[in-house]
């Protein structure tokens, strides 16, 4: 079981900063990626539609023996967490709690913002999981959605990038935040811009490297790869493996050199 790979699905592709994360941290450890390109976004989606989608991207998972999985989604997480870890037979982690965890463990004032999609900050997972954590604290969130299709689209330090962010960031700069969460998992690829608009002051929380330290400590008990094992990494997407490869290049710094087409309709009803 040490030597099985680790499931990470995303609604489509910016999970693959997680992944990144994770291959940078386990350099030992196999990964099987899967991103539901078919069906992204889930933000505008209900809560059940979510769920049912995430149950059955579990369920491929498991059938490709993963010992553990990550969410790599925030809306995921925010709806299917639970759900997905009572009927998972393995481990899994979301990109929500570690998130919240590094952030109270490093604000001084007390004060933490959020940033996100729409989705995400509408359904107020940050903030439910901050002030779980710590109730006195001040959370101030801003939805950025314009920053996802930017990161798409390699405009990484645009100027037009910049004044986008330069308006999103304003509620976040007169709240007096020093702590600010990237609620999404395409924005860890804007951190430049985003320290250079905060501040040297503010301190960027990555979730994605966040929730790959979380996977360190749960792989850590009994589950970690031996140190002679032969990693390898699979890339999967639900449609247009051709623009995931593409653009997931942007995230992982090289275009995966196989990207598998799955189609989970099929795999139910073989299932």
């Amino acid at each position: 079981m040490s030597t099985a790979p680790i499931g990470i699905f995303d609604s489509g592709i910016g999970g693959l900063t997680v992944a990144r994360a994770i291959q940078d941290l386990l350099p030992r450890e196999s990964t099987v990626y899967l991103g539901d390109t078919a069906r992204v976004p889930y933000g505008p989606k209900s809560p059940e539609t979510v769920r049912r989608y995430a149950r059955e991207i579990l369920e491929w998972l498991l059938t490709q023996e993963v010992k553990a999985v990550v969410v790599a989604c925030n809306t995921a997480t925010a709806h299917a967490l639970d759900d997905l870890r009572a009927i998972s037979p393995v481990p899994v982690l979301g990109v929500i709690e570690p998130g919240a965890r590094a952030a109270v463990a490093a604000t001084r004032n007390d004060r933490v913002g959020v940033i996100g999609t729409a989705g995400t900050v509408a359904s107020g997972a940050y903030r439910r999981a901050l002030l779980a954590l710590r109730p006195d604290l001040e959370v101030v969130q801003q939805a950025c959605p314009l920053l996802v299709p930017f990161v798409e689209e390699g405009w990484l330090v645009h100027p037009a990038t910049r004044m986008v962010i330069e308006e999103y960031l304003v509620p976040l700069r007169t709240g007096g935040v020093d702590v600010l969460v990237l609620g999404c998992t395409h924005y860890p690829l804007l951190k430049p811009l985003l320290t250079h608009v905060m501040g040297q002051n503010v301190r960027l929380i990555d979730s994605a490297l966040e929730t790959a330290r979380e996977l360190s400590r749960v792989l850590g008990e009994g589950l970690a790869a031996p140190a002679d094992n032969q990693p390898f990494h699979r890339w999967a997407a639900t449609d247009d493996v051709a623009r995931f490869a593409s653009v997931g290049s942007i995230f992982v710094g090289q275009t995966p050199a196989v990207v598998e087409l799955v189609n989970l309709k099929e795999h139910r009803a073989v299932s």
